[in-house]
């Protein structure tokens, strides 16, 4: 007896084209049918695929979704955010991820987000986190400021007690997050709860390095733009007998990268192997936790979309995904990247900021520029002339404080429009709202 037919590509595209229809969703049918049946496809064969003509490699359901149009934008910002090998002590892998791993499909990305693999070797745990410290002191410490980048903050550590810094209580276990000036000092300065004065060292720090990133501000000169670049870091530790142990407890999986540099392909096939064999589930799931959290608590439905469509591609849901895919190219979505650059604004304009003032108005005029191709009327009207604010209070040298009013207005409105846009159309999808309706109502 034959076996039950799935459903074809073709016939998920009907489906899809039709509700995008409905919800005034601009679709293109044949790089959707083109896209859903490369996602057929990828039931079969090993998992990674390399592209020989680009030098670049990752899962193969993300490289779908890679585009090497941006690539050597990418690799100069990567030259800025990566972390060297060392022979015999260091071994690094480079890549993207979140939007800009998916620049095929996500036309206006947020920010510039890097990951890189580091695998120390050494003969005790101890002295790998002294490395690893040592790095990311040195690391911070020698982008710290630059004619066209500026270090916001690094993550690294936990404190381990409770303290207030800056008139904000902060809880033991908490990550620690430096300021430059604090990563040259070697400390951060605070009150224990009782209030007394006390220091977190940055070497005590390194005993429990948790979540180890770093933050900059970046101009491209030529594109007139600005953007956050930041590197995630998955740390691990290679002892003497060759077993490796994740330094924060877990080992990272790698279905959402795309890596920069095939040479990093030994280093990134030996860690591979100490994925759990559960990896895809463990992921899903946490991507499934972020989605309620975007739902219900910090309200954001273009991360929760971006998430969905992680879940849906990997869990073979693809006529979701095809779905959604298709609204990250929609012109109401440039103000999702708005709304993350209104930020880096604010940050880049700080006192002692090395990015030039004609860089932070040339970003402010795009802003202005996309909101205004993206609407129209009243909330066209309302966020340009908060944009336009933005713009006069950097023109006039103003930053820090004064900026804080003009940038939170701004961005509340910006993300309003988000999430209504995102909301009504994820909602208008029969089986994405059943499946928004099963993650609401899981307890968390």
């Amino acid at each position: 007896m034959a076996q039950p037919q799935g459903p074809t590509p073709s016939s998920e595209v009907s489906r899809i084209v039709e509700s995008a229809r409905r919800l005034g969703v601009e679709l293109d049918e044949s790089e959707a049918l083109q896209w859903l049946t490369a996602m057929a496809a990828t039931q079969t064969g090993g998992d990674i695929i390399v592209d020989t003509r680009s030098g670049v490699f990752g899962h193969k359901v993300s490289m779908l979704d890679f585009s090497p149009d941006d690539l050597a934008y990418f690799r100069e910002i990567g030259r800025l955010v990566e972390f060297r090998d060392q022979p015999g002590k260091v071994e690094t892998a480079l890549a993207l991820s979140g939007s800009a791993a998916q620049s095929k499909i996500q036309s206006y990305p947020g920010d510039c987000d890097y990951f890189e693999r580091v695998n120390i070797i050494a003969p005790t745990r101890q002295e790998a986190c002294r490395m690893l410290a040592e790095a990311m002191r040195e690391k911070a410490i020698s982008t710290a400021k630059g004619p066209t980048h500026q270090l916001i903050e690094v993550k690294f550590g936990s404190y381990p007690f409770d303290v207030v810094k800056d008139g904000r209580p902060i809880r033991a276990g908490s990550p620690i997050s430096w300021k430059p000036d604090e990563i040259r000092a070697g400390k951060i300065e605070a009150f224990r709860p009782t209030g007394e004065s006390v220091a977190v060292d940055w070497y005590e720090a390194s005993a429990e390095p948790g979540w180890c990133k770093l933050d900059w501000v970046v101009a491209d000169p030529v594109r007139k733009q600005l953007a956050n670049a930041s590197n995630m870091l998955d740390v691990t530790w290679e002892a003497s007998d060759g077993s490796i142990t994740p330094l924060d407890g877990y080992l990272d999986p790698y279905f959402q990268e795309v890596y920069l540099d095939a040479a990093s392909i030994p280093i990134f096939s030996k860690l591979a192997r100490q994925v759990s064999a559960d990896a895809l589930e463990d992921y899903v799931e946490q991507l499934e936790h972020e989605v309620n959290k975007y739902l219900t608590k910090d309200k954001n439905y273009g991360k929760a979309a971006k998430r969905m469509y992680n879940v849906f591609r990997l869990t073979g849901r693809y006529e979701e995904a095809a779905f959604i895919r298709e609204l990250f190219d929609e012109p109401a979505t440039v103000l999702y990247q708005v709304w993350s650059l209104i930020r880096t604004i604010e940050d880049a304009a700080q006192p002692g900021s090395t990015i030039t003032l004609e860089a932070l108005i040339a970003q402010a005029d795009h802003l202005i520029v996309a909101v205004i191709q993206a609407l129209e009327g009243d909330k066209e009207a309302e966020i340009v002339r908060l944009l336009l604010r933005l713009r006069d209070a950097i023109a006039r040298h103003e930053g820090g404080s004064v900026l804080n009013a003009p940038v939170e207005a701004a961005r509340a409105e910006v993300i309003n429009i988000v999430n209504n846009f995102f909301f009504e159309r994820l909602n208008g999808f029969p089986s994405i709202k059943l499946y928004i309706d099963s993650i609401v109502e899981q307890p968390q």
